[in-house]
């Protein structure tokens, strides 16, 4: 009976060739922008969200509880210890990049009769490596184990003081006995991520440099990065439970992006409208066949239903040749899609400079399983309703007065 009605329902599509043609390019196109649009800003939010977990965050966060509350006004109060034996351990994991300590702190830099507060990171040179995916060095090189008294400083940063690879620069900041202290290093490199108004404050230096400087001993954090964000949860658990929450505490990435979250909130609401847009389109096209078609047909549906044809089957035909429109139109959608995605992606598409960075980028578009599934179903769902209504009409016709309209 299935096949039976689905035979039916393709003649009467291809019987109709022009309208049903004009109809699944309709539905064709909505799908094949939706698809783009989708993937681009799909790709967006997946390059931004790596680029801030590489360039700032990690993937998972070791600090005391309370730190990320109330570590800003007393930093000192929260160092952990120079080791964790715990985190050592799960080095060896292939879910694990890298683990990385990390002591914050601020203070004055000063070149020539120039000083202006700055924002500091001492990190592990070797672990660098793990953030060159984000963290770029425009000029220069990066942090080294050979060279212990050589940092690397935001171009924002840079710029204020005239600063260039080789100039020597006075760092001053508090210890952790309230005392000042200060040394004096080289600039090797600077560096640029996707915040501006980080880039515009920020310098790391060596760890080992750090400590000398605030006489400390402690790190601020151990950041975990992985080689999956997709892991995420699940070294989460393990390794909470191998720390005692009552002395540490272990913070997700999304806990931590605010902005990267807002960003999120706000591309979805734009989604949500095209798919709003793609779906009134598709809902007048489909409408709009239908209801011509049920027109123009009114004496072959009095003539079935005259032969035994139930109202129901009359409803479930043109619901069925409604559905096909929508998944002959999708189909093809899709893979206009798919195919000017692959070819947009491999040419790339030159980007401005965000608000709050100041290098632009060259965006592709990513198309998913998801993506694809999303706007397929989106289809499947709307010319559905778009075919109730002519549907249940074509159902609801007297046989008498559908005969008559075949003289």
């Amino acid at each position: 009976m299935l096949w039976h009605e689905f035979n039916l329902a393709l003649r009467n599509v291809v019987r109709q060739r022009r309208r049903s043609a004009i109809t699944i390019g309709a539905v064709a196109f909505g799908i094949a922008a939706l698809v783009l649009a989708n993937g681009f800003i799909q790709w967006i939010l997946l390059d931004f969200r790596e680029a801030t977990i590489n360039s700032q965050l990690g993937h998972l966060q070791v600090v005391r509880p309370g730190y990320h509350a109330a570590g800003k006004a007393d930093p000192f109060a929260f160092l952990l210890p120079e080791t964790l034996p715990e985190l050592e351990a799960a080095k060896g994991g292939q879910q694990i990049k890298a683990i990385i300590p990390r002591l914050s702190f601020s203070g004055l830099i000063s070149h020539g009769e120039t000083t202006l507060s700055f924002i500091g990171d001492g990190d592990d040179p070797e672990g660098q490596e793990a953030f060159t995916k984000a963290l770029q060095i425009s000029v220069g090189r990066n942090l080294s184990v050979d060279d212990p008294l050589g940092i690397i400083v935001g171009e924002g940063l840079a710029r204020s003081l005239g600063l260039d690879v080789g100039d020597r620069v006075v760092l001053m900041a508090t210890t952790v006995s309230r005392r000042t202290n200060a040394v004096e290093v080289t600039i090797k490199g600077l560096f640029s991520t996707v915040s501006k108004s980080y880039d515009d404050i920020a310098l790391r230096m060596p760890i080992d440099t750090t400590r000398r400087l605030l006489r400390t001993p402690g790190s601020h954090i151990w950041m975990v990065l992985l080689n999956n964000t997709a892991d995420t949860d699940i070294v989460l658990a393990k390794l909470r439970n191998k720390l005692p929450r009552g002395e540490f505490e272990i913070v997700p990435w999304h806990e931590l992006a605010d902005f990267y979250n807002k960003t999120v909130i706000l591309f979805n609401k734009q989604i949500q409208g095209i798919k709003l847009i793609i779906a009134v389109i598709i809902l007048l096209s489909i409408s709009n066949t239908m209801t011509i078609s049920v027109m123009e047909r009114i004496g072959e549906i009095g003539t079935s239903m005259a032969l035994g044809v139930s109202r129901t089957g009359i409803m479930r035909l043109f619901l069925g040749e409604g559905v096909l429109l929508g998944c002959l139109g999708s189909a093809l959608g899709l893979l206009i899609g798919k195919l000017l995605a692959t070819l947009v992606s491999s040419i790339g598409i030159p980007m401005p400079p965000p608000p709050g960075t100041s290098h632009g980028y060259t965006a592709e578009i990513l198309l998913s399983w998801n993506i694809a599934a999303e706007s397929f179903a989106l289809v499947i769902a709307t010319t559905l309703v778009a075919s109730i209504y002519p549907a249940w009409r074509a159902s609801r016709m007297q046989i008498v007065d559908s005969l008559r309209h075949n003289r």
